[in-house]
């Protein structure tokens, strides 16, 4: 199968390209950068340097591939700005599904699992976007509405990332969560999160050329307060105890992998960052 990953030199994107050739698929990857191109072209990728918003450079790219499947691995996490990221979800996603728009097969995309609707139990996939939510966090719920929208217009499998961390992450030793433990700043609460390791997105990823149509929370199986595994984290990272708190909001929820389990017969590696933590020392 002919396959177009667009951020193939993301956290997800290098561990997505050797999965897929492995699988025997013909892939070309997207990079913004010359090194993110001679690295893709070393594991055996056709390799274009292109802007997600350069709209006629990426209609170029895609047209030139010819893939049966495009898949949205693009993020924009380098400052740590969610309207970067927001944008890249909006004006990214419809440029690369307008430049996919002739001949291709499924858009598979990369969406997160922390922009449901408050609630007191883990999210399913059923439960509703937050739309009502205000400040930043409107910001990243409605970029990713956008996507997932846009996304909705063709064949399509949207995957809804939980937290991630491992290698290219910034839950590891040398990055912005790890720096933060290491100093003291990063207060343990009640706040819910549903991880997942790098691994296991891509392994998802991969899968979901052949998956049902349709949205996927993709997390692991322990969605917990902060106070559970911030202390574990810190301890793989050779940091402080964080200080501890108390409250949470009310999308601090995490999510439920029960459909990915049952309907795709999907199993994270990493059944709980409790294991997945080990790994990052």
């Amino acid at each position: 199968m002919r396959v177009f990953v667009a951020g193939a030199s993301g956290a997800i994107g290098r561990l997505l390209v050797p999965l897929l050739l492995a699988d025997g698929h013909e892939v070309t990857g997207t990079s913004r950068s010359a090194a993110g191109v001679r690295a893709l072209q070393h594991h055996g990728a056709d390799a274009v340097q292109v802007d997600v918003y350069d709209r006629q450079a990426l209609t170029a790219a895609v047209r030139d591939a010819a893939p049966e499947v495009v898949m949205h691995q693009l993020t924009a996490l380098a400052e740590g700005n969610p309207a970067d990221n927001a944008r890249i979800r909006r004006e990214g996603t419809r440029n690369l599904a307008d430049a996919a728009a002739a001949g291709v097969r499924r858009l598979v995309a990369q969406s997160i699992a922390w922009a449901y609707e408050p609630g007191d139990t883990p999210a399913t996939e059923e439960t509703p976007l937050d739309l009502s939510a205000e400040g930043p966090r409107a910001v990243t719920v409605g970029g990713v509405h956008a996507l997932e929208t846009r996304a909705a217009q063709m064949d399509h499998v949207v995957l809804r990332y939980g937290t991630f961390y491992g290698p290219g992450t910034w839950y590891r030793p040398d990055d912005r969560i790890g720096r933060q433990f290491r100093e003291g700043g990063f207060t343990a609460t009640d706040a819910v999160t549903s991880f997942v390791h790098v691994e296991d997105a891509a392994i998802a990823a991969a899968a979901a050329l052949r998956w049902p149509a349709g949205i996927y929370n993709i997390v692991d199986d322990e969605p917990a307060p902060a106070l559970d595994w911030a202390p574990v984290l810190a301890a793989a990272l050779g940091a402080p105890r964080p200080r501890a708190g108390a409250g949470r909001a009310g999308w601090e929820r995490g999510a439920d992998n029960s459909l990915s389990r049952t309907k795709l017969d999907w199993q994270p590696r990493y059944a709980s960052w409790r294991e997945g933590f080990a790994t990052l020392s």
